[in-house]
């Protein structure tokens, strides 16, 4: 037998693409779609006894208990390249030694797994994430989560989701920025470079996803088809992914949908033109599950083999599948002349280079005694509580917050999601701890001691889904309320706790369960009786502080127009519970910022701030003749307990020449005693040009710590790439002589501006 270590793929000292080059002549076409093959590894099903008679089970579930035995066969035949939903230290290296000790080229695999907001310390939800407007946090946060994920093995996340959301029904809205694409992209390119770092031995490789377009369902319903215009593909859904690419993403994912009419997994329009040839990424593109045979279900290709072809030559190098791969048949189709083989190769490089990149020729194995030091690192709890604490959406404040332990005697806490770890976590984790999970009823108990009497009330039930989550069967963390629960009896006890209290900290929302992956809803009403137990709380006269735990927005109008405080908590993750207690008694200042549009209820959506200004734009808020047409909250709203002034707003040039690059200034000042941040945001709006443009746009924002009394001056560029759009007129992106109105202020709402001239460059003196 050979001996590997001196083969050129084996000699380190040589560039990548030449090891890549040898080890890539050496491969049968079989072993070359092996590399392009991620199966899902369900080793939970475990070693069964001797005299086990599959016979007996479910034929649905047979496959499942056969599946892990086909997928290391796989492995050991050096046909599997890649395998997810391993996440166990010792299970990763023992399939790692199939692949490197037992196969005759002993290429290691990549380990992928959805590492979305955080692995055993969990991390608010990407939502909330974006609603802090601090990519250094979500930059620190996700480097945690890949030092975590890669000490057991895994070198590779599926995320960041960085899909523009602009329907709060569909669920996946939580795994992304929200509805901007300006702070979407710099919330992409921060998640990025957290994941990737420098490709050490504590980063995993990023994948920003899905390509493109999956935000746009129709009807916020999950994996429907997605109808764009050109235009708005290219201003709105696509700079996330640009940036992305720009801040070295390895991989890209693939969406499901259909986009105007053809899977985007089946595109070589999208994945080779746009992707390749227009953004400029050059690392490999991977199917969500599935999604290469699926161009069968949705009765674009004829065949497995006519899907995997189809779908390798537009560009996807990589089929994630759970049973038999689609891109098992490319050797037979290259043979049939259906695939070149010089694309399969293409394919395959891209995939060795992340290998031969991310070092696991030299360091396949992972050090399973080092493992319990990193996950139960003190530090990535402080970090994850210090997100938390930035996240937090003050949407509503009439003196009532914060709170003062010193006056009160008693507290009440209502809502069953009040005291749930799991919901505290959010959705998407599969590594967590509950036990080391803080609930807000402990964080508040934790902050006021022994010195106030904290008495929970789970209150009013939350009715479960109608179609239960895919994901429940894998976790047995869940909590949903059960069937024999009187909510009567616990309305009235949660009221009564309620009455006696000095103030009720009412938690409303959804579990977990209840929003991502397939988890769309047709309503954004709060589910079951809880906005009756609020009114009937209210109604005792205790003062009331809503505490709201989603990922979307909800229907608050009662509230809004009743309770005096209302925060926004998300899903706040592993210390959930001190960061809301910080923020509600004052150790942290709010700062958050809604990174979307609140509509009033769900006859609104979809209601975003971008909007153009067409006909009768007086009358915007009267569109609907039984409601304002306005949002509940705008965009980039969010309260604090600081007072915040701002002032002398100026340009360095009232002109600027198309191509040239403008400064904005304003002077902004802490009016309070207390140090705290603001988050200053600046829009403009083009009043004429090739096209029509939205009424306002972020086009920078800054997050700033200011103390008591402080005067900061913060800048932004106003320059080409802030000023340019992509023109269905003219099929091309353009850069406009026009005028430009600018606003500076802490939302979308901001009212002090100044007007910048941008003239032709021929004009311009």
């Amino acid at each position: 037998m050979t001996d590997l270590r001196v083969l050129p793929y084996r000699d380190t000292a040589l560039p990548v693409a030449e090891r890549v080059d040898d080890l890539l002549s050496r491969l049968s076409l079989e072993e070359k779609a092996g590399q392009l093959s991620q199966y899902f590894y369900f080793g939970s099903v475990g070693e069964l006894p001797a005299d086990f008679d599959l016979s007996t089970v479910p034929p649905e579930h047979q496959a499942f208990i056969r599946q892990p035995q086909m997928v290391e066969a796989a492995i050991a035949n050096g046909t599997a390249g890649s395998a997810l939903f391993v996440t166990n230290a010792a299970t990763a290296n023992r399939l790692q030694r199939l692949a490197v000790e037992q196969t005759r080229h002993g290429i290691p695999l990549i380990f992928g797994f959805d590492v979305i907001h955080g692995l055993r310390t969990i991390f608010p939800v990407p939502i909330a994430q974006a609603a802090s407007w601090n990519p250094a946090v979500i930059e620190r946060s996700q480097a945690v989560a890949a030092r975590e994920a890669r000490a057991i093995g895994i070198n590779w996340s599926f995320a960041p989701m960085i899909d523009i959301a602009r329907d709060p029904r569909w669920g996946r809205i939580i795994e992304g920025a929200g509805e901007d694409p300006y702070l979407g992209s710099a919330v992409a390119a921060a998640q990025v470079r957290g994941f990737q770092g420098d490709l050490g031995t504590e980063s995993v490789l990023a994948t920003p996803k899905h390509f493109a377009g999956y935000g746009a369902a129709r009807g916020g319903r999950d994996y429907d088809d997605a109808e764009i215009s050109d235009s708005e593909l290219r201003n709105v859904y696509l700079p996330p992914f640009q940036a992305a690419v720009a801040a070295g993403a390895a991989t890209v994912m693939s969406a499901y949908m259909d986009l105007n009419g053809v899977p985007a997994s089946g595109s070589p329009w999208l994945l080779n033109q746009v992707l390749r040839d227009e953004l400029g990424f050059d690392g490999f593109v991977v199917s969500d599950a599935n999604a290469v045979k699926s161009l069968e279900t949705q009765h674009f290709a004829a065949s497995a083999t006519d899907a995997a072809a189809r779908a390798l030559t537009s560009g996807l190098d990589m089929e994630m599948c759970m049973f038999d791969p689609a891109f098992g048949t490319l050797p037979d189709a290259v043979a049939r002349g259906l695939v070149d083989e010089a694309v399969l190769d293409t394919a395959v490089r891209r995939v060795l280079e992340a290998k031969f990149r991310l070092g696991l020729f030299e360091n396949p194995y992972v050090d399973e005694e080092a493992v319990a030091a990193v996950l139960d690192a003190p530090s990535h709890r402080d970090l994850a509580q210090a997100a938390a604490e930035q996240t937090a959406v003050l949407l509503k404040n009439e003196a009532a917050l914060p709170l003062d332990a010193a006056g009160l005697g008693s507290i009440a806490v209502i809502g069953q999601l009040a005291d749930s770890k799991r919901d505290t976590l959010g959705p998407w984790v599969f590594v967590h701890d509950t036990a080391e999970t803080v609930s807000i009823v402990e964080g508040i108990r934790a902050r006021v001691g022994d010195s106030v009497r904290v008495e929970h009330a789970a209150g009013a039930g939350i009715p479960s889904r109608e179609f239960p989550s895919m994901f429940d069967r894998q976790d047995p963390t869940v909590v949903n309320t059960p069937d024999d629960y009187d909510d009567d009896a616990e309305i009235e006890r949660a009221v009564a706790v309620a009455a006696e209290a000095d103030v009720a900290v009412v938690v409303v929302g959804e579990r977990q369960n209840q929003i991502g992956e397939n988890a769309s809803r047709s309503t954004l009403e709060l589910a079951g009786r809880q906005l009756e137990q609020l009114q009937r709380i209210a109604a005792t006269g205790t003062p009331v502080v809503l505490v709201v735990m989603s990922g979307r927005p909800l229907d608050l109008r009662w509230a809004d127009a009743n309770v005096p405080a209302i925060l926004q908590a998300w899903y706040p993750g592993t210390r959930g519970g001190d960061a809301v207690a910080a923020v509600l008694f004052g150790d942290a200042s709010p700062a958050g910022r809604l990174p979307f549009t609140w509509p009033r209820h769900v006859g609104q959506v979809p209601m975003v701030y971008a909007h153009l200004r067409t006909f009768e734009p007086q009358n915007q808020g009267k569109r609907y003749w039984d409601e304002e047409s306005t949002p509940l909250y705008p965009f980039g709203h969010g309260l604090s307990y600081a007072t915040f002034a701002y002032d002398a707003l100026r340009l360095d040039r009232d002109e600027i020449a198309v191509g040239e690059t403008a400064t904005v200034s304003v002077d902004v000042t802490n009016m309070s005693g207390l140090e705290a941040d603001e988050v200053v945001q600046l829009y403009i709006h083009q009043r004429y040009g090739t096209s029509s443009r939205p009424v306002r746009e972020l086009k920078g924002f800054e997050r700033l710590t200011l103390a008591a009394g402080e005067t900061r001056t913060v800048t932004f560029d106003l320059g080409p790439a802030e000023l340019r759009h992509w023109s269905a007129a003219t099929r091309d992106w353009v850069q406009d002589a026009t005028t430009l109105d600018v606003w500076v202020g802490g939302s979308s709402a901001a009212d002090l501006a100044t007007v910048l001239t941008v003239a032709a460059a021929s004009d311009h003196r």
